[in-house]
């Protein structure tokens, strides 16, 4: 485990990258397949210890926000990490152990590499303007940066519902903190 912490060139208010993947649903996904008002995607996987710590606050969040899409996106390397095959991500969703809108596989660490993602977990939330997604907060879901610790602030539901509110996100955009992603080799 190499902890790292991200560090995306994606400002505010850029245009989000687009991405058409597989989904552990058997169905591919795109950005413009989300129909609701704010879009959560997570750079993400089931190894990493603090990936594992947001599985619960990640679900939360996809229940209880109707106009909000919890999108995991897994680009770690399958045949280094195992654990993050495809098919151990249809297992995560098929338990309950993952619940989010859509979990989808980046085998080749392209739409992870066009977002600027360095970790998992990696959090973006897009908002709608003028048609198109456009990044409204990068940074933190809370303020627990190591797997044990005990969130007492969330960062994320107040960015959620400040781009749900059309408002600017209250929190400046704090570098998240988790395992390195594997690189598929080339």
């Amino acid at each position: 485990m190499v902890a790292m912490e991200s560090d995306s060139e994606l400002e505010r208010g850029d245009a989000a990258p687009d991405f058409e993947l597989p989904g552990t649903d058997g169905e591919t996904h795109a950005l413009d397949d989300f129909d609701v008002d704010a879009l959560l995607v997570v750079f993400t996987c089931n190894h990493c210890p603090y990936a594992k710590a947001k599985f619960g606050l990640l679900n939360d969040l996809a229940a209880e926000y109707d106009d909000l899409a919890v999108v995991g996106i897994n680009p770690n390397d399958a045949e280094e990490y195992p654990d993050d095959s495809f098919d151990a991500m249809r297992e995560r969703v098929a338990d309950g152990t993952i619940a989010y809108d859509a979990y989808l596989r980046d085998e080749t660490g392209e739409v992870a590499a066009a977002y600027g993602a360095a970790c998992t977990p990696d959090p973006f939330l897009l908002g709608h303007d003028d048609g198109e997604w456009r990044l409204a907060y990068h940074g933190r879901l809370d303020d627990a940066l190591n797997p044990d610790d005990e969130p007492t602030e969330f960062y994320v539901r107040d960015a959620v519902d400040a781009v749900l509110a059309g408002e600017a996100v209250p929190h400046p955009d704090r570098p998240s903190r988790g395992c390195s992603i594997k690189w598929p080799e080339e």
